[in-house]
């Protein structure tokens, strides 16, 4: 599962203890009270962020930059980032470390790169430098089978299996039919060994019927993949038309629907596909009208609030939002409530902590890096 790994928490608490008090927020929710400390600003529109061993930040910046926060400083671009298509809703997106990451220096990212053919997306292997100035031994792992104009809907998020293998979600890339066409990467989710080879469970791995790294169809834009570390079952959000958005869980060879059916309507008002079922197609887990534009999904387990254990932590865009689903024993959603609307901008990435705090960036001009934590264990 992406964000895992073994850290070391005593240095994570010195560098959160950094942080200037008056710089933190309290928020009243449902049930605790929270505390928000901006960690960072200056970003430009951040992505994703993961967390290194000693506590420090990796953030991903669209434009095609790497920089890592630590006691409160912002690092120069790492070097070794290759060019990316910074345009529209590409650029540079996603990073999840490897689970040895600590050992290995090893990291995943994915960007929309460009060719002569447009733009599509890929995904990268690489190795942090130990003077974490640079990426060496980058190497592509995955690349979509066809890359066309426009600069829309790439996805995407990596999720890594307890294995070590990769889950990585791409867009339709604007153009819904290609989410129903098998031998497409778009609309799907992509499933690979993290050297980029086909896994052996893999549900079309000798290319018969489909390309083999695909794991399902369906899908518009997923932007949030996550497991839940309690079964180690997959969940996706993923961004609908008009009143569309959806939580889903692929599963292996099975069709999500999308444009043959839809919760969502077109943004001229008009009607998409079929209808909302179809035999052979699979429903939403859950899905939002109006719609949230959903970013990156966690799954929390963490202990700093054992209140929210199991509920699903979607961060939200158009809506400028966290959106807390909280579900019943059968894992069926039954209440949402909606954190920080309109506070701190579009919210692109959320991850938990070691410490079961959470981590948000903000995919804004001035982008910033978040934490949110109880407010009683840190007031004393």
């Amino acid at each position: 599962m992406k964000r895992l790994s073994a850290f070391n928490f005593a240095a994570a608490l010195a560098l959160f203890s950094a942080v200037s008090a008056d710089a933190a927020d309290t928020v009243n929710t449902q049930g605790p009270t929270v505390r928000v400390d901006k960690l960072a600003d200056g970003l430009e529109h951040p992505w994703a962020v993961e967390i290194l061993p000693d506590g420090a930040y990796l953030v991903t910046e669209r434009p095609g930059r790497m920089r890592i926060i630590r006691d409160g400083k912002v690092s120069d671009p790492i070097a070794g980032v290759p060019k990316v298509s910074a345009r529209g809703q590409g650029g540079l997106m996603d990073v999840a470390l490897a689970s040895d990451f600590a050992k290995s220096r090893r990291l995943y990212f994915t960007a929309a790169i460009a060719n002569r053919q447009g733009s599509g997306t890929e995904a990268f292997s690489a190795t942090l430098s130990a003077d974490e100035k640079r990426l060496d031994a980058v190497t592509p792992v995955f690349t979509m089978q066809r890359f066309t104009s426009g600069n829309i809907q790439y996805g995407s998020r990596i999720a890594i299996a307890p294995d070590g293998s990769l889950f990585i979600s791409v867009g339709d890339r604007g153009d819904r039919d290609r989410s129903q066409d098998w031998r497409d990467d778009a609309g799907s989710i992509i499933h690979i060994n993290a050297d980029g080879s086909i896994p052996a469970d893999n549900p079309f791995k000798d290319g018969g019927k489909a390309l083999p790294e695909i794991w399902s169809k369906g899908h518009r834009n997923p932007q949030g993949i996550a497991f839940d570390s309690k079964d180690d079952k997959l969940y996706t959000v993923e961004h609908g038309a008009r009143g569309g958005d959806e939580i889903n869980q692929p599963e292996a060879g099975k069709n999500y629907g999308w444009p043959i059916i839809t919760y969502g309507r077109d943004y001229s008002g008009a009607e998409i596909g079929e209808g909302t079922a179809k035999k052979g197609l699979e429903q939403p887990l859950h899905y939002w009208d109006p719609s949230i534009a959903p970013g990156a999904l966690a799954v929390y387990r963490g202990a700093m609030f054992p209140e929210w254990d199991g509920n699903f932590l979607v961060a939200a865009l158009k809506f400028q939002l966290l959106s807390r689903m909280q579900r019943d024993e059968s894992g069926a959603f039954v209440a949402e409530e909606r954190l920080f609307e309109g506070e701190y901008g579009r919210i692109r990435d959320i991850i938990v902590a070691p410490d079961g705090a959470l981590l948000m960036v903000t995919d804004e001009d001035d982008g910033s890096l978040l934490r949110i934590s109880r407010a009683e264990a840190n007031n004393g």
